[in-house]
């Protein structure tokens, strides 16, 4: 039996949660030597058909490093997969899942206490697991260069496109409108889209700016000041799926002008709920985007401008868009995904 960390189905549904659900879920439909093993002391989210084990009364780091290896050590010390950038110190055989290294990047991005810590976790974990997976050939290339990774250590393991289901139900509340889907942490430069989204005053179309919302970056990084009163600019903040589905295709072009990213789902979510998208030509979102998508520089607001105002204003662009996007997300697959996470867990067994 083969056991995977399962610690994200006790936290808030983000992009690393999302990957690790879609790959557990698709891999505990493909065999039944799977088990997964959760904290005992919090509820955790739902996945069907799969068989969870919840052990302990810690929670977060403190169960990871002391409860989650003493109950896998009572069962015989039997693989553990872990899927989102973190790991028990110490235990084996593990296989460990790094999906960036933007922390060692740009540390200013972080708070000091995350920068700290995960230049403590992460360098250890790596060094002691068995296979180390990560989820693009451009963090593959990162972790050999900042951590001297082997590369005959590395398994790169794509994401898959969640299926989101649109609700008939959810009203488009927001007329014609441009879409990012982000956290507001300072890589994902939420700033520089709201000053090239000023520059280009689309008339009747607003700036949507879906998830979750953390009120200190609000207020000390500058965005705040910048969207000030304007109503035309929205932040929803956290949204289910149902309304996220919806989002993506009621927007005339979905925009991401990230400085850094291990991958980058968004873009691919809104390709496959038929949204032209606008992004940047760094880390792994060229990887990702290939053709399908309109690049612009990060670092300038024209560009950024220049690239919106080049897809709201072509319609046979936008449409050229939309079907190219359609065409790249099936690239992507979950089946195919885990098929290649039970093959990096043959090599180790």
């Amino acid at each position: 039996m083969v056991f995977i960390n399962a610690r994200f189905l006790t936290q808030r549904l983000t992009g690393t949660q999302r990957w690790a659900m879609g790959l557990t879920g698709e891999v505990t439909q493909l065999t039944q030597d799977v088990e997964l093993v959760a904290p005992g002391g919090l509820p955790t989210g739902k996945m069907e058909n799969t068989k969870i084990s919840r052990h302990g009364r810690l929670a977060g780091h403190l169960w990871e490093q002391m409860e989650l290896p003493a109950c896998l050590k009572k069962r015989g010390s039997p693989l553990l997969v872990n899927l989102c950038n973190s790991a028990p110190l110490g235990y084996s055989p593990q296989i460990v899942t790094v999906l960036d290294l933007s922390f060692l990047r740009n540390p200013r991005w972080f708070s000091r206490g995350f920068y700290m810590y995960y230049r403590f976790l992460i360098p250890r974990i790596v060094r002691g697991a068995e296979r180390v997976i990560t989820i693009s050939e451009f963090s593959k290339r990162e972790m050999m260069e900042l951590l001297c990774v082997p590369e005959e250590k590395i398994r790169v393991i794509y994401c898959g496109v969640p299926a989101l289901k649109v609700d008939e139900k959810v009203p488009n509340r927001y007329g014609s409108y441009i879409l990012t889907v982000s956290s507001l942490d300072p890589r994902k430069n939420i700033k520089n889209l709201i000053l090239a989204y000023r520059r280009l005053s689309p008339e009747g179309i607003k700036l949507v700016v879906a998830g979750p919302r953390n009120d200190r970056v609000f207020r000390n990084g500058g965005i705040k000041g910048l969207s000030g009163d304007n109503g035309d600019i929205v932040f929803t903040g956290y949204v289910g799926d149902a309304e996220l589905a919806t989002l993506y295709r009621g927007a005339l072009v979905f925009v991401y002008p990230s400085f850094y990213e291990g991958f980058g789902l968004p873009p691919l979510e809104a390709m496959a709920h038929g949204c032209p998208v606008v992004t940047s030509p760094v880390a792994s979102l060229p990887e990702v985007c290939g053709k399908a998508a309109v690049y612009v520089d990060p670092h300038d607001v024209e560009d950024i401008r220049r690239g919106i105002q080049k897809v709201i204003s072509d319609r046979g662009l936008r449409e050229e868009l939309r079907n190219m996007g359609m065409e790249r997300v099936r690239l992507f697959s979950w089946k195919a995904s885990a098929h290649k996470l039970l093959e990096v867990i043959k090599e180790v067994c």
